[in-house]
């Protein structure tokens, strides 16, 4: 099994910085792919950002030139920097890890979640 842990999550101004953290631990081995998802209170979960394990990234719209991802390959860890925060930031973000499962099939892995407050 594998296991996610996030932290860096909290409040912070208009304009402020936050960096996230994922740490993976148990068999990770076969990790292709990790990234962050958020969710709004009443909306619909989206992802924000995602970098495969050969260094492939994928980043929504809406944080383009404000968020970046990147990886710790050592560590086993993925972060994302979010610069330049607006209020419509505010959400809760999960970290993600997935794998292939044999056959199209993929294994999913999401960890608890950290809550960013972007608010003045």
């Amino acid at each position: 099994q594998v296991q996610l842990v996030e932290s860096g999550g909290g409040l912070v101004q208009p304009g402020g910085s936050l960096r996230l953290s994922c740490a993976a631990s148990g068999s990770i081995s076969g990790i292709a792919v990790m990234g962050w998802d958020r969710q709004a209170p009443g909306r619909q979960r989206e992802l924000v950002a995602s970098i495969t394990s050969g260094g492939d990234i994928t980043v929504t719209d809406s944080v383009k030139g404000r968020f970046t991802i990147s990886r710790d390959n050592a560590k086993n860890t993925v972060y994302l920097q979010m610069n330049s925060l607006k209020p419509e930031d505010t959400a809760v973000y999960y970290c993600h890890a997935g794998e292939p499962g044999g056959w199209g099939t993929s294994i999913d892995y999401w960890g608890k979640g950290t809550l960013v407050t972007v608010s003045s």
